[in-house]
């Protein structure tokens, strides 16, 4: 594996709307990694582009009067234009629709046919166009009956509605490759990341046992034909997968990006409600095809808004374009890369956003690049004095803070934790305003003694100031120059050993330097942005809820034997987190006492939004339960609580209380 061969992808997005920030978030942060790899000497290929077939994009079509093809032309068209507007430094863009991907995947298809990894069945299940994905009645977070009983239609995890489709179908043997699957997880924990994401794979949809997975449509023709029999087209996510291959050049005459960067350092990322796709149906595929398997898999969290997902018909849907048009494109790039906990979701509020901007990029960085270009023109004739080690009190411990930052800085690039890798920027430019205040230029500039003392603190000024120029540049490439060209420094052109002291001589700042981000108003800002999200508000749109687990007690007197069976115990919470898909269910994992933990499913998310207070905390559980499915998750048993009015409480044992004790 040649280690400087880097190869960076986003999922390709499904071109059915308009995108928002939750897309743009996933390819920034792709082009912060692809930037940051290309500065640290990598040979980087960056790859982008759409899913352009499906059911869903077939009716998206005949809704606008347009063919299929016309459609997802138009927009292909708007995703370029807004990839320019976020400054993505991709290498390709790839379309599911261009001929050579669509031959690799016929050819792949019938490949795997002749080698039995696909076979024909006939499949009957709930489907939901909108997700291009089938469900079991089990995994439907809403289930609609007739007044006989009979399961009529429901509602999919997403929301989206689901219809029964039963019709043939090529089926992809993922339970043969499952033994094999489950030993490379293990022989690689940190193939996907964060911690967590991948014993969730494994506990929710390969422990319980995986089904193979229907891989063509007879229903609709916007697709792949299958070649040896046309009337089925290829499943959009076998069609879609292949991509990150395709695109490379695999199974074509020019394969020579596939052979070099495939064997080098292969890292996709995606978000989480894909995860499954990336995680369990990609690697098999993979296997099948006698192809390495990727060394990273990111599943990031989504950016939430304070009433939950974004919704158009909510009024809370934000789209880049507009932060960009009022507050330019570093903010947003900033802002997204600094405000999503990496393992979580993070939440979007237009008092963060306008406060972000002002604090942290007025107030922290415009602020010192504006003191430090007005000193040196006041002090200096805007001349930077030699940098020099040691001179006043204060030099050594900026020195060691910028060191160790930096140190951090690259471990945390690495770990694509970017909400770490900017806090270790920005104590950098926090410690270098205190460096101000402690060694207090104005004062030494009365004494003329002191004058080399003045000259060392303006050139510790500059050599972090650009230092810190250039750890933003994969971030805020725009602000980076800015800062650079205030100082008379060339722009960044490598971030390979960087450091305080290699500063370059003969260096002029401007004259007058311009407020690189001027203050917002932020009473006005919020209101604006505000106004723009409930001007997206559709007039009328059906907006689907999951149903709300929960349990509600039979009112009739029971007898004594019937209660004696039902065992409760007490259980300490390990862990609990948000499940994806649902507006209502937490996930728990519990120490019940009984040497393994137990994973339970309980819907009172909006009771405990902040839900990582309940970790450590012991609870009772109903522990003989039946284990069932949830959302295709299994859960062993059932949390108690106690409701009155509009709240819910969980019930409690003191802390002195084991782990396992019986409740009766």
């Amino acid at each position: 594996m040649t280690e400087k061969n880097f190869y960076i992808t986003t999922p390709i997005y499904y071109p059915s709307g308009k995108l928002h920030i939750g897309s743009a978030y996933t390819t920034i942060a792709c082009d912060v990694l692809a930037r940051y790899k290309r500065l640290m000497g990598y040979d980087v290929f960056y790859l982008t582009g759409l899913d352009e077939h499906g059911q869903k994009i077939q009716q998206k079509a005949e809704e606008a009067g347009v063919t299929p093809q016309k459609y997802v032309d138009g927009m292909a068209k708007e995703v370029k234009e807004l990839w320019q507007l976020l400054d993505i430094s991709y290498d390709k863009f790839i379309r599911t629709t261009d001929n050579y991907h669509e031959k690799v995947v016929a050819d792949v298809f019938e490949r795997l046919l002749a080698q039995d990894d696909i076979y024909l069945g006939e499949y009957s299940g709930w489907y939901s166009v909108s997700d291009e994905e089938f469900f079991t009645e089990s995994q439907l977070a809403e289930v609609f009956r007739d007044e006989a009983g009979n399961v009529t239609g429901g509602i999919a995890p997403s929301g989206h509605e689901v219809e029964w489709v039963s019709e043939e179908s090529y089926f992809l043997r993922l339970s043969k490759y499952q033994d094999r699957l489950v030993e490379f997880f293990k022989s690689h924990p940190d193939f996907i990341t964060p911690d967590g994401r991948l014993n969730e794979m494994l506990r929710n949809f390969i422990e319980p046992g995986l089904e193979d997975l229907a891989v063509s449509r007879t229903t609709f023709t916007w697709g792949v034909p299958v070649p040896s029999n046309p009337k089925h087209v290829v499943y959009v996510w076998f069609d879609a997968l292949l991509n990150y291959v395709t695109a490379l050049g695999y199974d074509q005459d020019e394969h020579a990006n596939f052979d070099k960067f495939w064997n080098g350092t292969v890292f996709h990322m995606v978000g989480k409600d894909i995860l499954r796709f990336h995680s369990i149906y990609w690697p098999i595929l993979l296997m099948m095809l006698d192809i390495k398997l990727p060394e990273r898999l990111i599943g990031h969290g989504w950016f939430v808004m304070k009433d939950g997902k974004m919704s158009k018909s909510k009024g809370n849907v934000i789209y880049p374009e507009m932060l960009i048009e009022r507050y330019g494109l570093d903010p947003l790039r900033y802002y997204l890369m600094r405000s999503l906990p990496v393992g979580s979701d993070g939440t979007f509020t237009p008092e963060d956003y306008v406060g972000r901007i002002n604090y942290e990029l007025a107030n922290d960085l415009g602020n010192l690049l504006n003191r430090t270009v007005a000193m040196i023109n006041k002090y200096f004739e805007g001349e930077v004095p030699v940098y020099v080690e040691n001179v006043t009190d204060f030099d050594a411990d900026l020195a060691a803070v910028v060191a160790d930052s930096l140190a951090q800085y690259h471990k945390q690039m690495n770990a694509v934790d970017y909400p770490r890798a900017l806090e270790a920027v920005w104590n950098i430019i926090s410690r270098t305003n205190k460096y101000i205040d402690e060694t207090a230029p104005w004062i030494l500039a009365k004494d003329e003694v002191k004058r080399d003392d003045l000259a060392a603190v303006m050139a510790h000024l500059v050599a972090s100031l650009r230092v810190v120029a250039h750890l933003i540049e994969p971030f805020m490439m725009e602000t980076s120059r800015a800062v650079l060209t205030q100082l008379g420094l060339p722009e960044v052109a490598s971030l390979e050993n960087l450091n305080l002291a290699d500063f370059p001589s003969n260096v002029t700042v401007v004259a007058k330097g311009t407020p690189i981000f001027p203050r917002l108003d932020m009473e006005e800002e919020i209101a604006y942005i505000k106004e723009q999200m409930e001007g997206n508000k559709p007039a009328t749109q059906k907006e689907w809820k999951p149903e709300e687990v929960e349990l509600k007690l039979n009112r009739e007197a029971i007898k004594f034997d019937d209660f004696d069976k039902v065992e409760i115990r007490v259980a300490e919470v390990k862990e609990v987190s948000k499940v994806e898909g649902s507006d209502k269910l937490l996930q728990f994992r519990l120490d019940a006492g009984d040497g393994e933990d137990r994973q339970i499913l309980s819907g009172i998310a909006k009771y405990y939004p902040n839900e990582q207070e309940l970790v450590g905390k012991k609870v009772q559980i109903v522990a003989n339960l039946k284990p069932r499915k949830m959302m295709g998750r299994i859960s062993q048993g059932m949390i108690l609580s106690a409701e009155y009015g509009n709240q819910l409480t969980l019930l409690t044992v003191d802390q002195n209380v084991p782990n396992g004790s019986l409740i009766g």
